[in-house]
């Protein structure tokens, strides 16, 4: 019987390559990623990269993700690669100038964080469903012939036909050499996984596609890339990104997510239910202030459960006005201030000792964010407006203006 592929094409922007009608291709004729997991008498492998290049992951990377996690449901073993090597690099895409590069403690620092963070979406505990690698097993032994190797399958022309390199370039931007070897690296962990599926956002088809170029060229057979959207953020006009604060971050308090999410526009509640769910589109309430409140509970279950859904009901109602968690006024600080301070008049700790220890030990977020400088100094109202800090579980304010 035919299986039933409503899970792997749900929020699934593009796969490919898709078999050309009548083509005497043999790879574009005879398969398809449907007839693949249909045939296959084996788990397949199902790549998924992520470069820890900070401390916490939102909404948006949790799209891919939980398509992972729908590998895995269907009986597949998902890849879920740190790139520990990469992300000293940094990936170019979108980017107008050149990223900072990382220290190696502080790639090793924020990777434990990641994986800790999608423990909720992914199945640790069946036997053979889950690798977690490190692309620093391979890249970090590669040398130069390897090294020329990798960069003998690609012309500069190509590499400057990327989105992002070809506006640099323009604009006189500077390009540095090891930038171009990061689509090359990347495309290089799947000949090393030997992947069978790489999942990615649409802005990383370049990078998927060259790694089919590699396992060509290294002799495997080249991989099916399967794109997802990226999330808009909460205002609903740009892509979710901690830098436009229009974000929901995976650790951040449920009470806060619940409020983010029950008040997102109605524009974008169908994408948040297929990209953040597994709830019936078809089966949703009609009323869009009834879906929002149902999109809040939903994602605190998930990444928080029942008891979680239920405290931050009751939060929203406690803050005097529907959907709002409790409030803290800025014009009570004098700024610049430090966070110990904010921390001790805004009552979440009984002294400003007492912040500076919560900041230390690692008790202490912004959105989601842990912060651990204890001299974290804000200059203006701006930076802390509309934002949520949090002490450990269960302390929580929304900082007003």
């Amino acid at each position: 019987m035919a299986q039933d592929f409503a899970w792997l094409h749900r929020g699934t922007v593009e796969i490919f390559p898709q078999p050309l009608p009548q083509s005497s291709n043999a790879e574009s004729e005879n398969e398809s990623l449907e007839k693949l997991l249909e045939t296959t008498e084996r788990p397949l492998r199902i790549k998924f990269g992520i470069d820890p290049t900070g401390t916490d992951i939102h909404l948006g990377h949790s799209i891919p993700v939980r398509k992972l996690r729908a590998f895995q449901d269907a009986g597949h073993t998902a890849i879920l690669l740190i790139g520990d090597f990469t992300a000293r690099v940094g990936d170019p895409t979108g980017k107008s100038q050149t990223r900072r590069q990382l220290t190696e403690e502080e790639v090793k620092k924020n990777a434990q964080t990641y994986i800790d963070q999608v423990r909720p979406i992914l199945d640790f505990d069946t036997p053979g469903r889950l690798e977690i690698r490190y692309n620093s097993e391979w890249l970090g032994k590669l040398d130069l012939g390897k090294i020329l190797e990798l960069l003998s399958t690609m012309t500069v022309g190509q590499m400057l036909a990327k989105e992002g390199f070809a506006e640099r370039y323009k604009k006189e931007n500077p390009i540095y050499l090891h930038e171009f070897l990061y689509p090359l690296m990347q495309g290089y962990d799947s000949v090393a996984l030997e992947a069978d599926v790489e999942l990615g956002g649409t802005d990383q088809k370049f990078n998927l596609a060259v790694g089919r170029d590699l396992q060509r060229h290294f002799g495997q057979k080249p991989q099916f890339c399967l794109l997802l959207p990226i999330l808009i953020g909460t205002d609903g006009e740009q892509k979710m990104s901690k830098s436009l604060n229009n974000y929901v971050a995976l650790p951040e308090h449920p009470a806060s997510k619940y409020q983010k999410l029950q008040g997102i526009p109605d524009s974008l509640l169908k994408q948040y239910f297929e990209l953040l769910t597994d709830l019936p589109l078809d089966k949703l309430p009609e009323n869009p202030r009834e879906q929002q409140y149902l999109l809040a509970r939903e994602v605190v279950r998930q990444y928080h459960g029942e008891k979680a859904v239920k405290e931050a009901e009751a939060a929203a109602k406690s803050g005097g006005k529907e959907g709002e968690i409790p409030e803290f006024s800025l014009a009570q600080l004098e700024f610049p201030a430090k966070l110990f301070y904010i921390l001790n008049v805004s009552g979440l700790c009984k002294s400003s000792g007492e912040g500076r220890r919560k900041i230390q030990e690692g008790g202490v977020r912004l959105s989601g964010d842990r912060i651990t400088d204890i001299d974290t100094t804000f200059k203006q109202v701006s930076e802390l407006q509309g934002q949520v800090l949090q002490v450990g579980k269960k302390k929580f304010i929304k900082l007003v203006g």
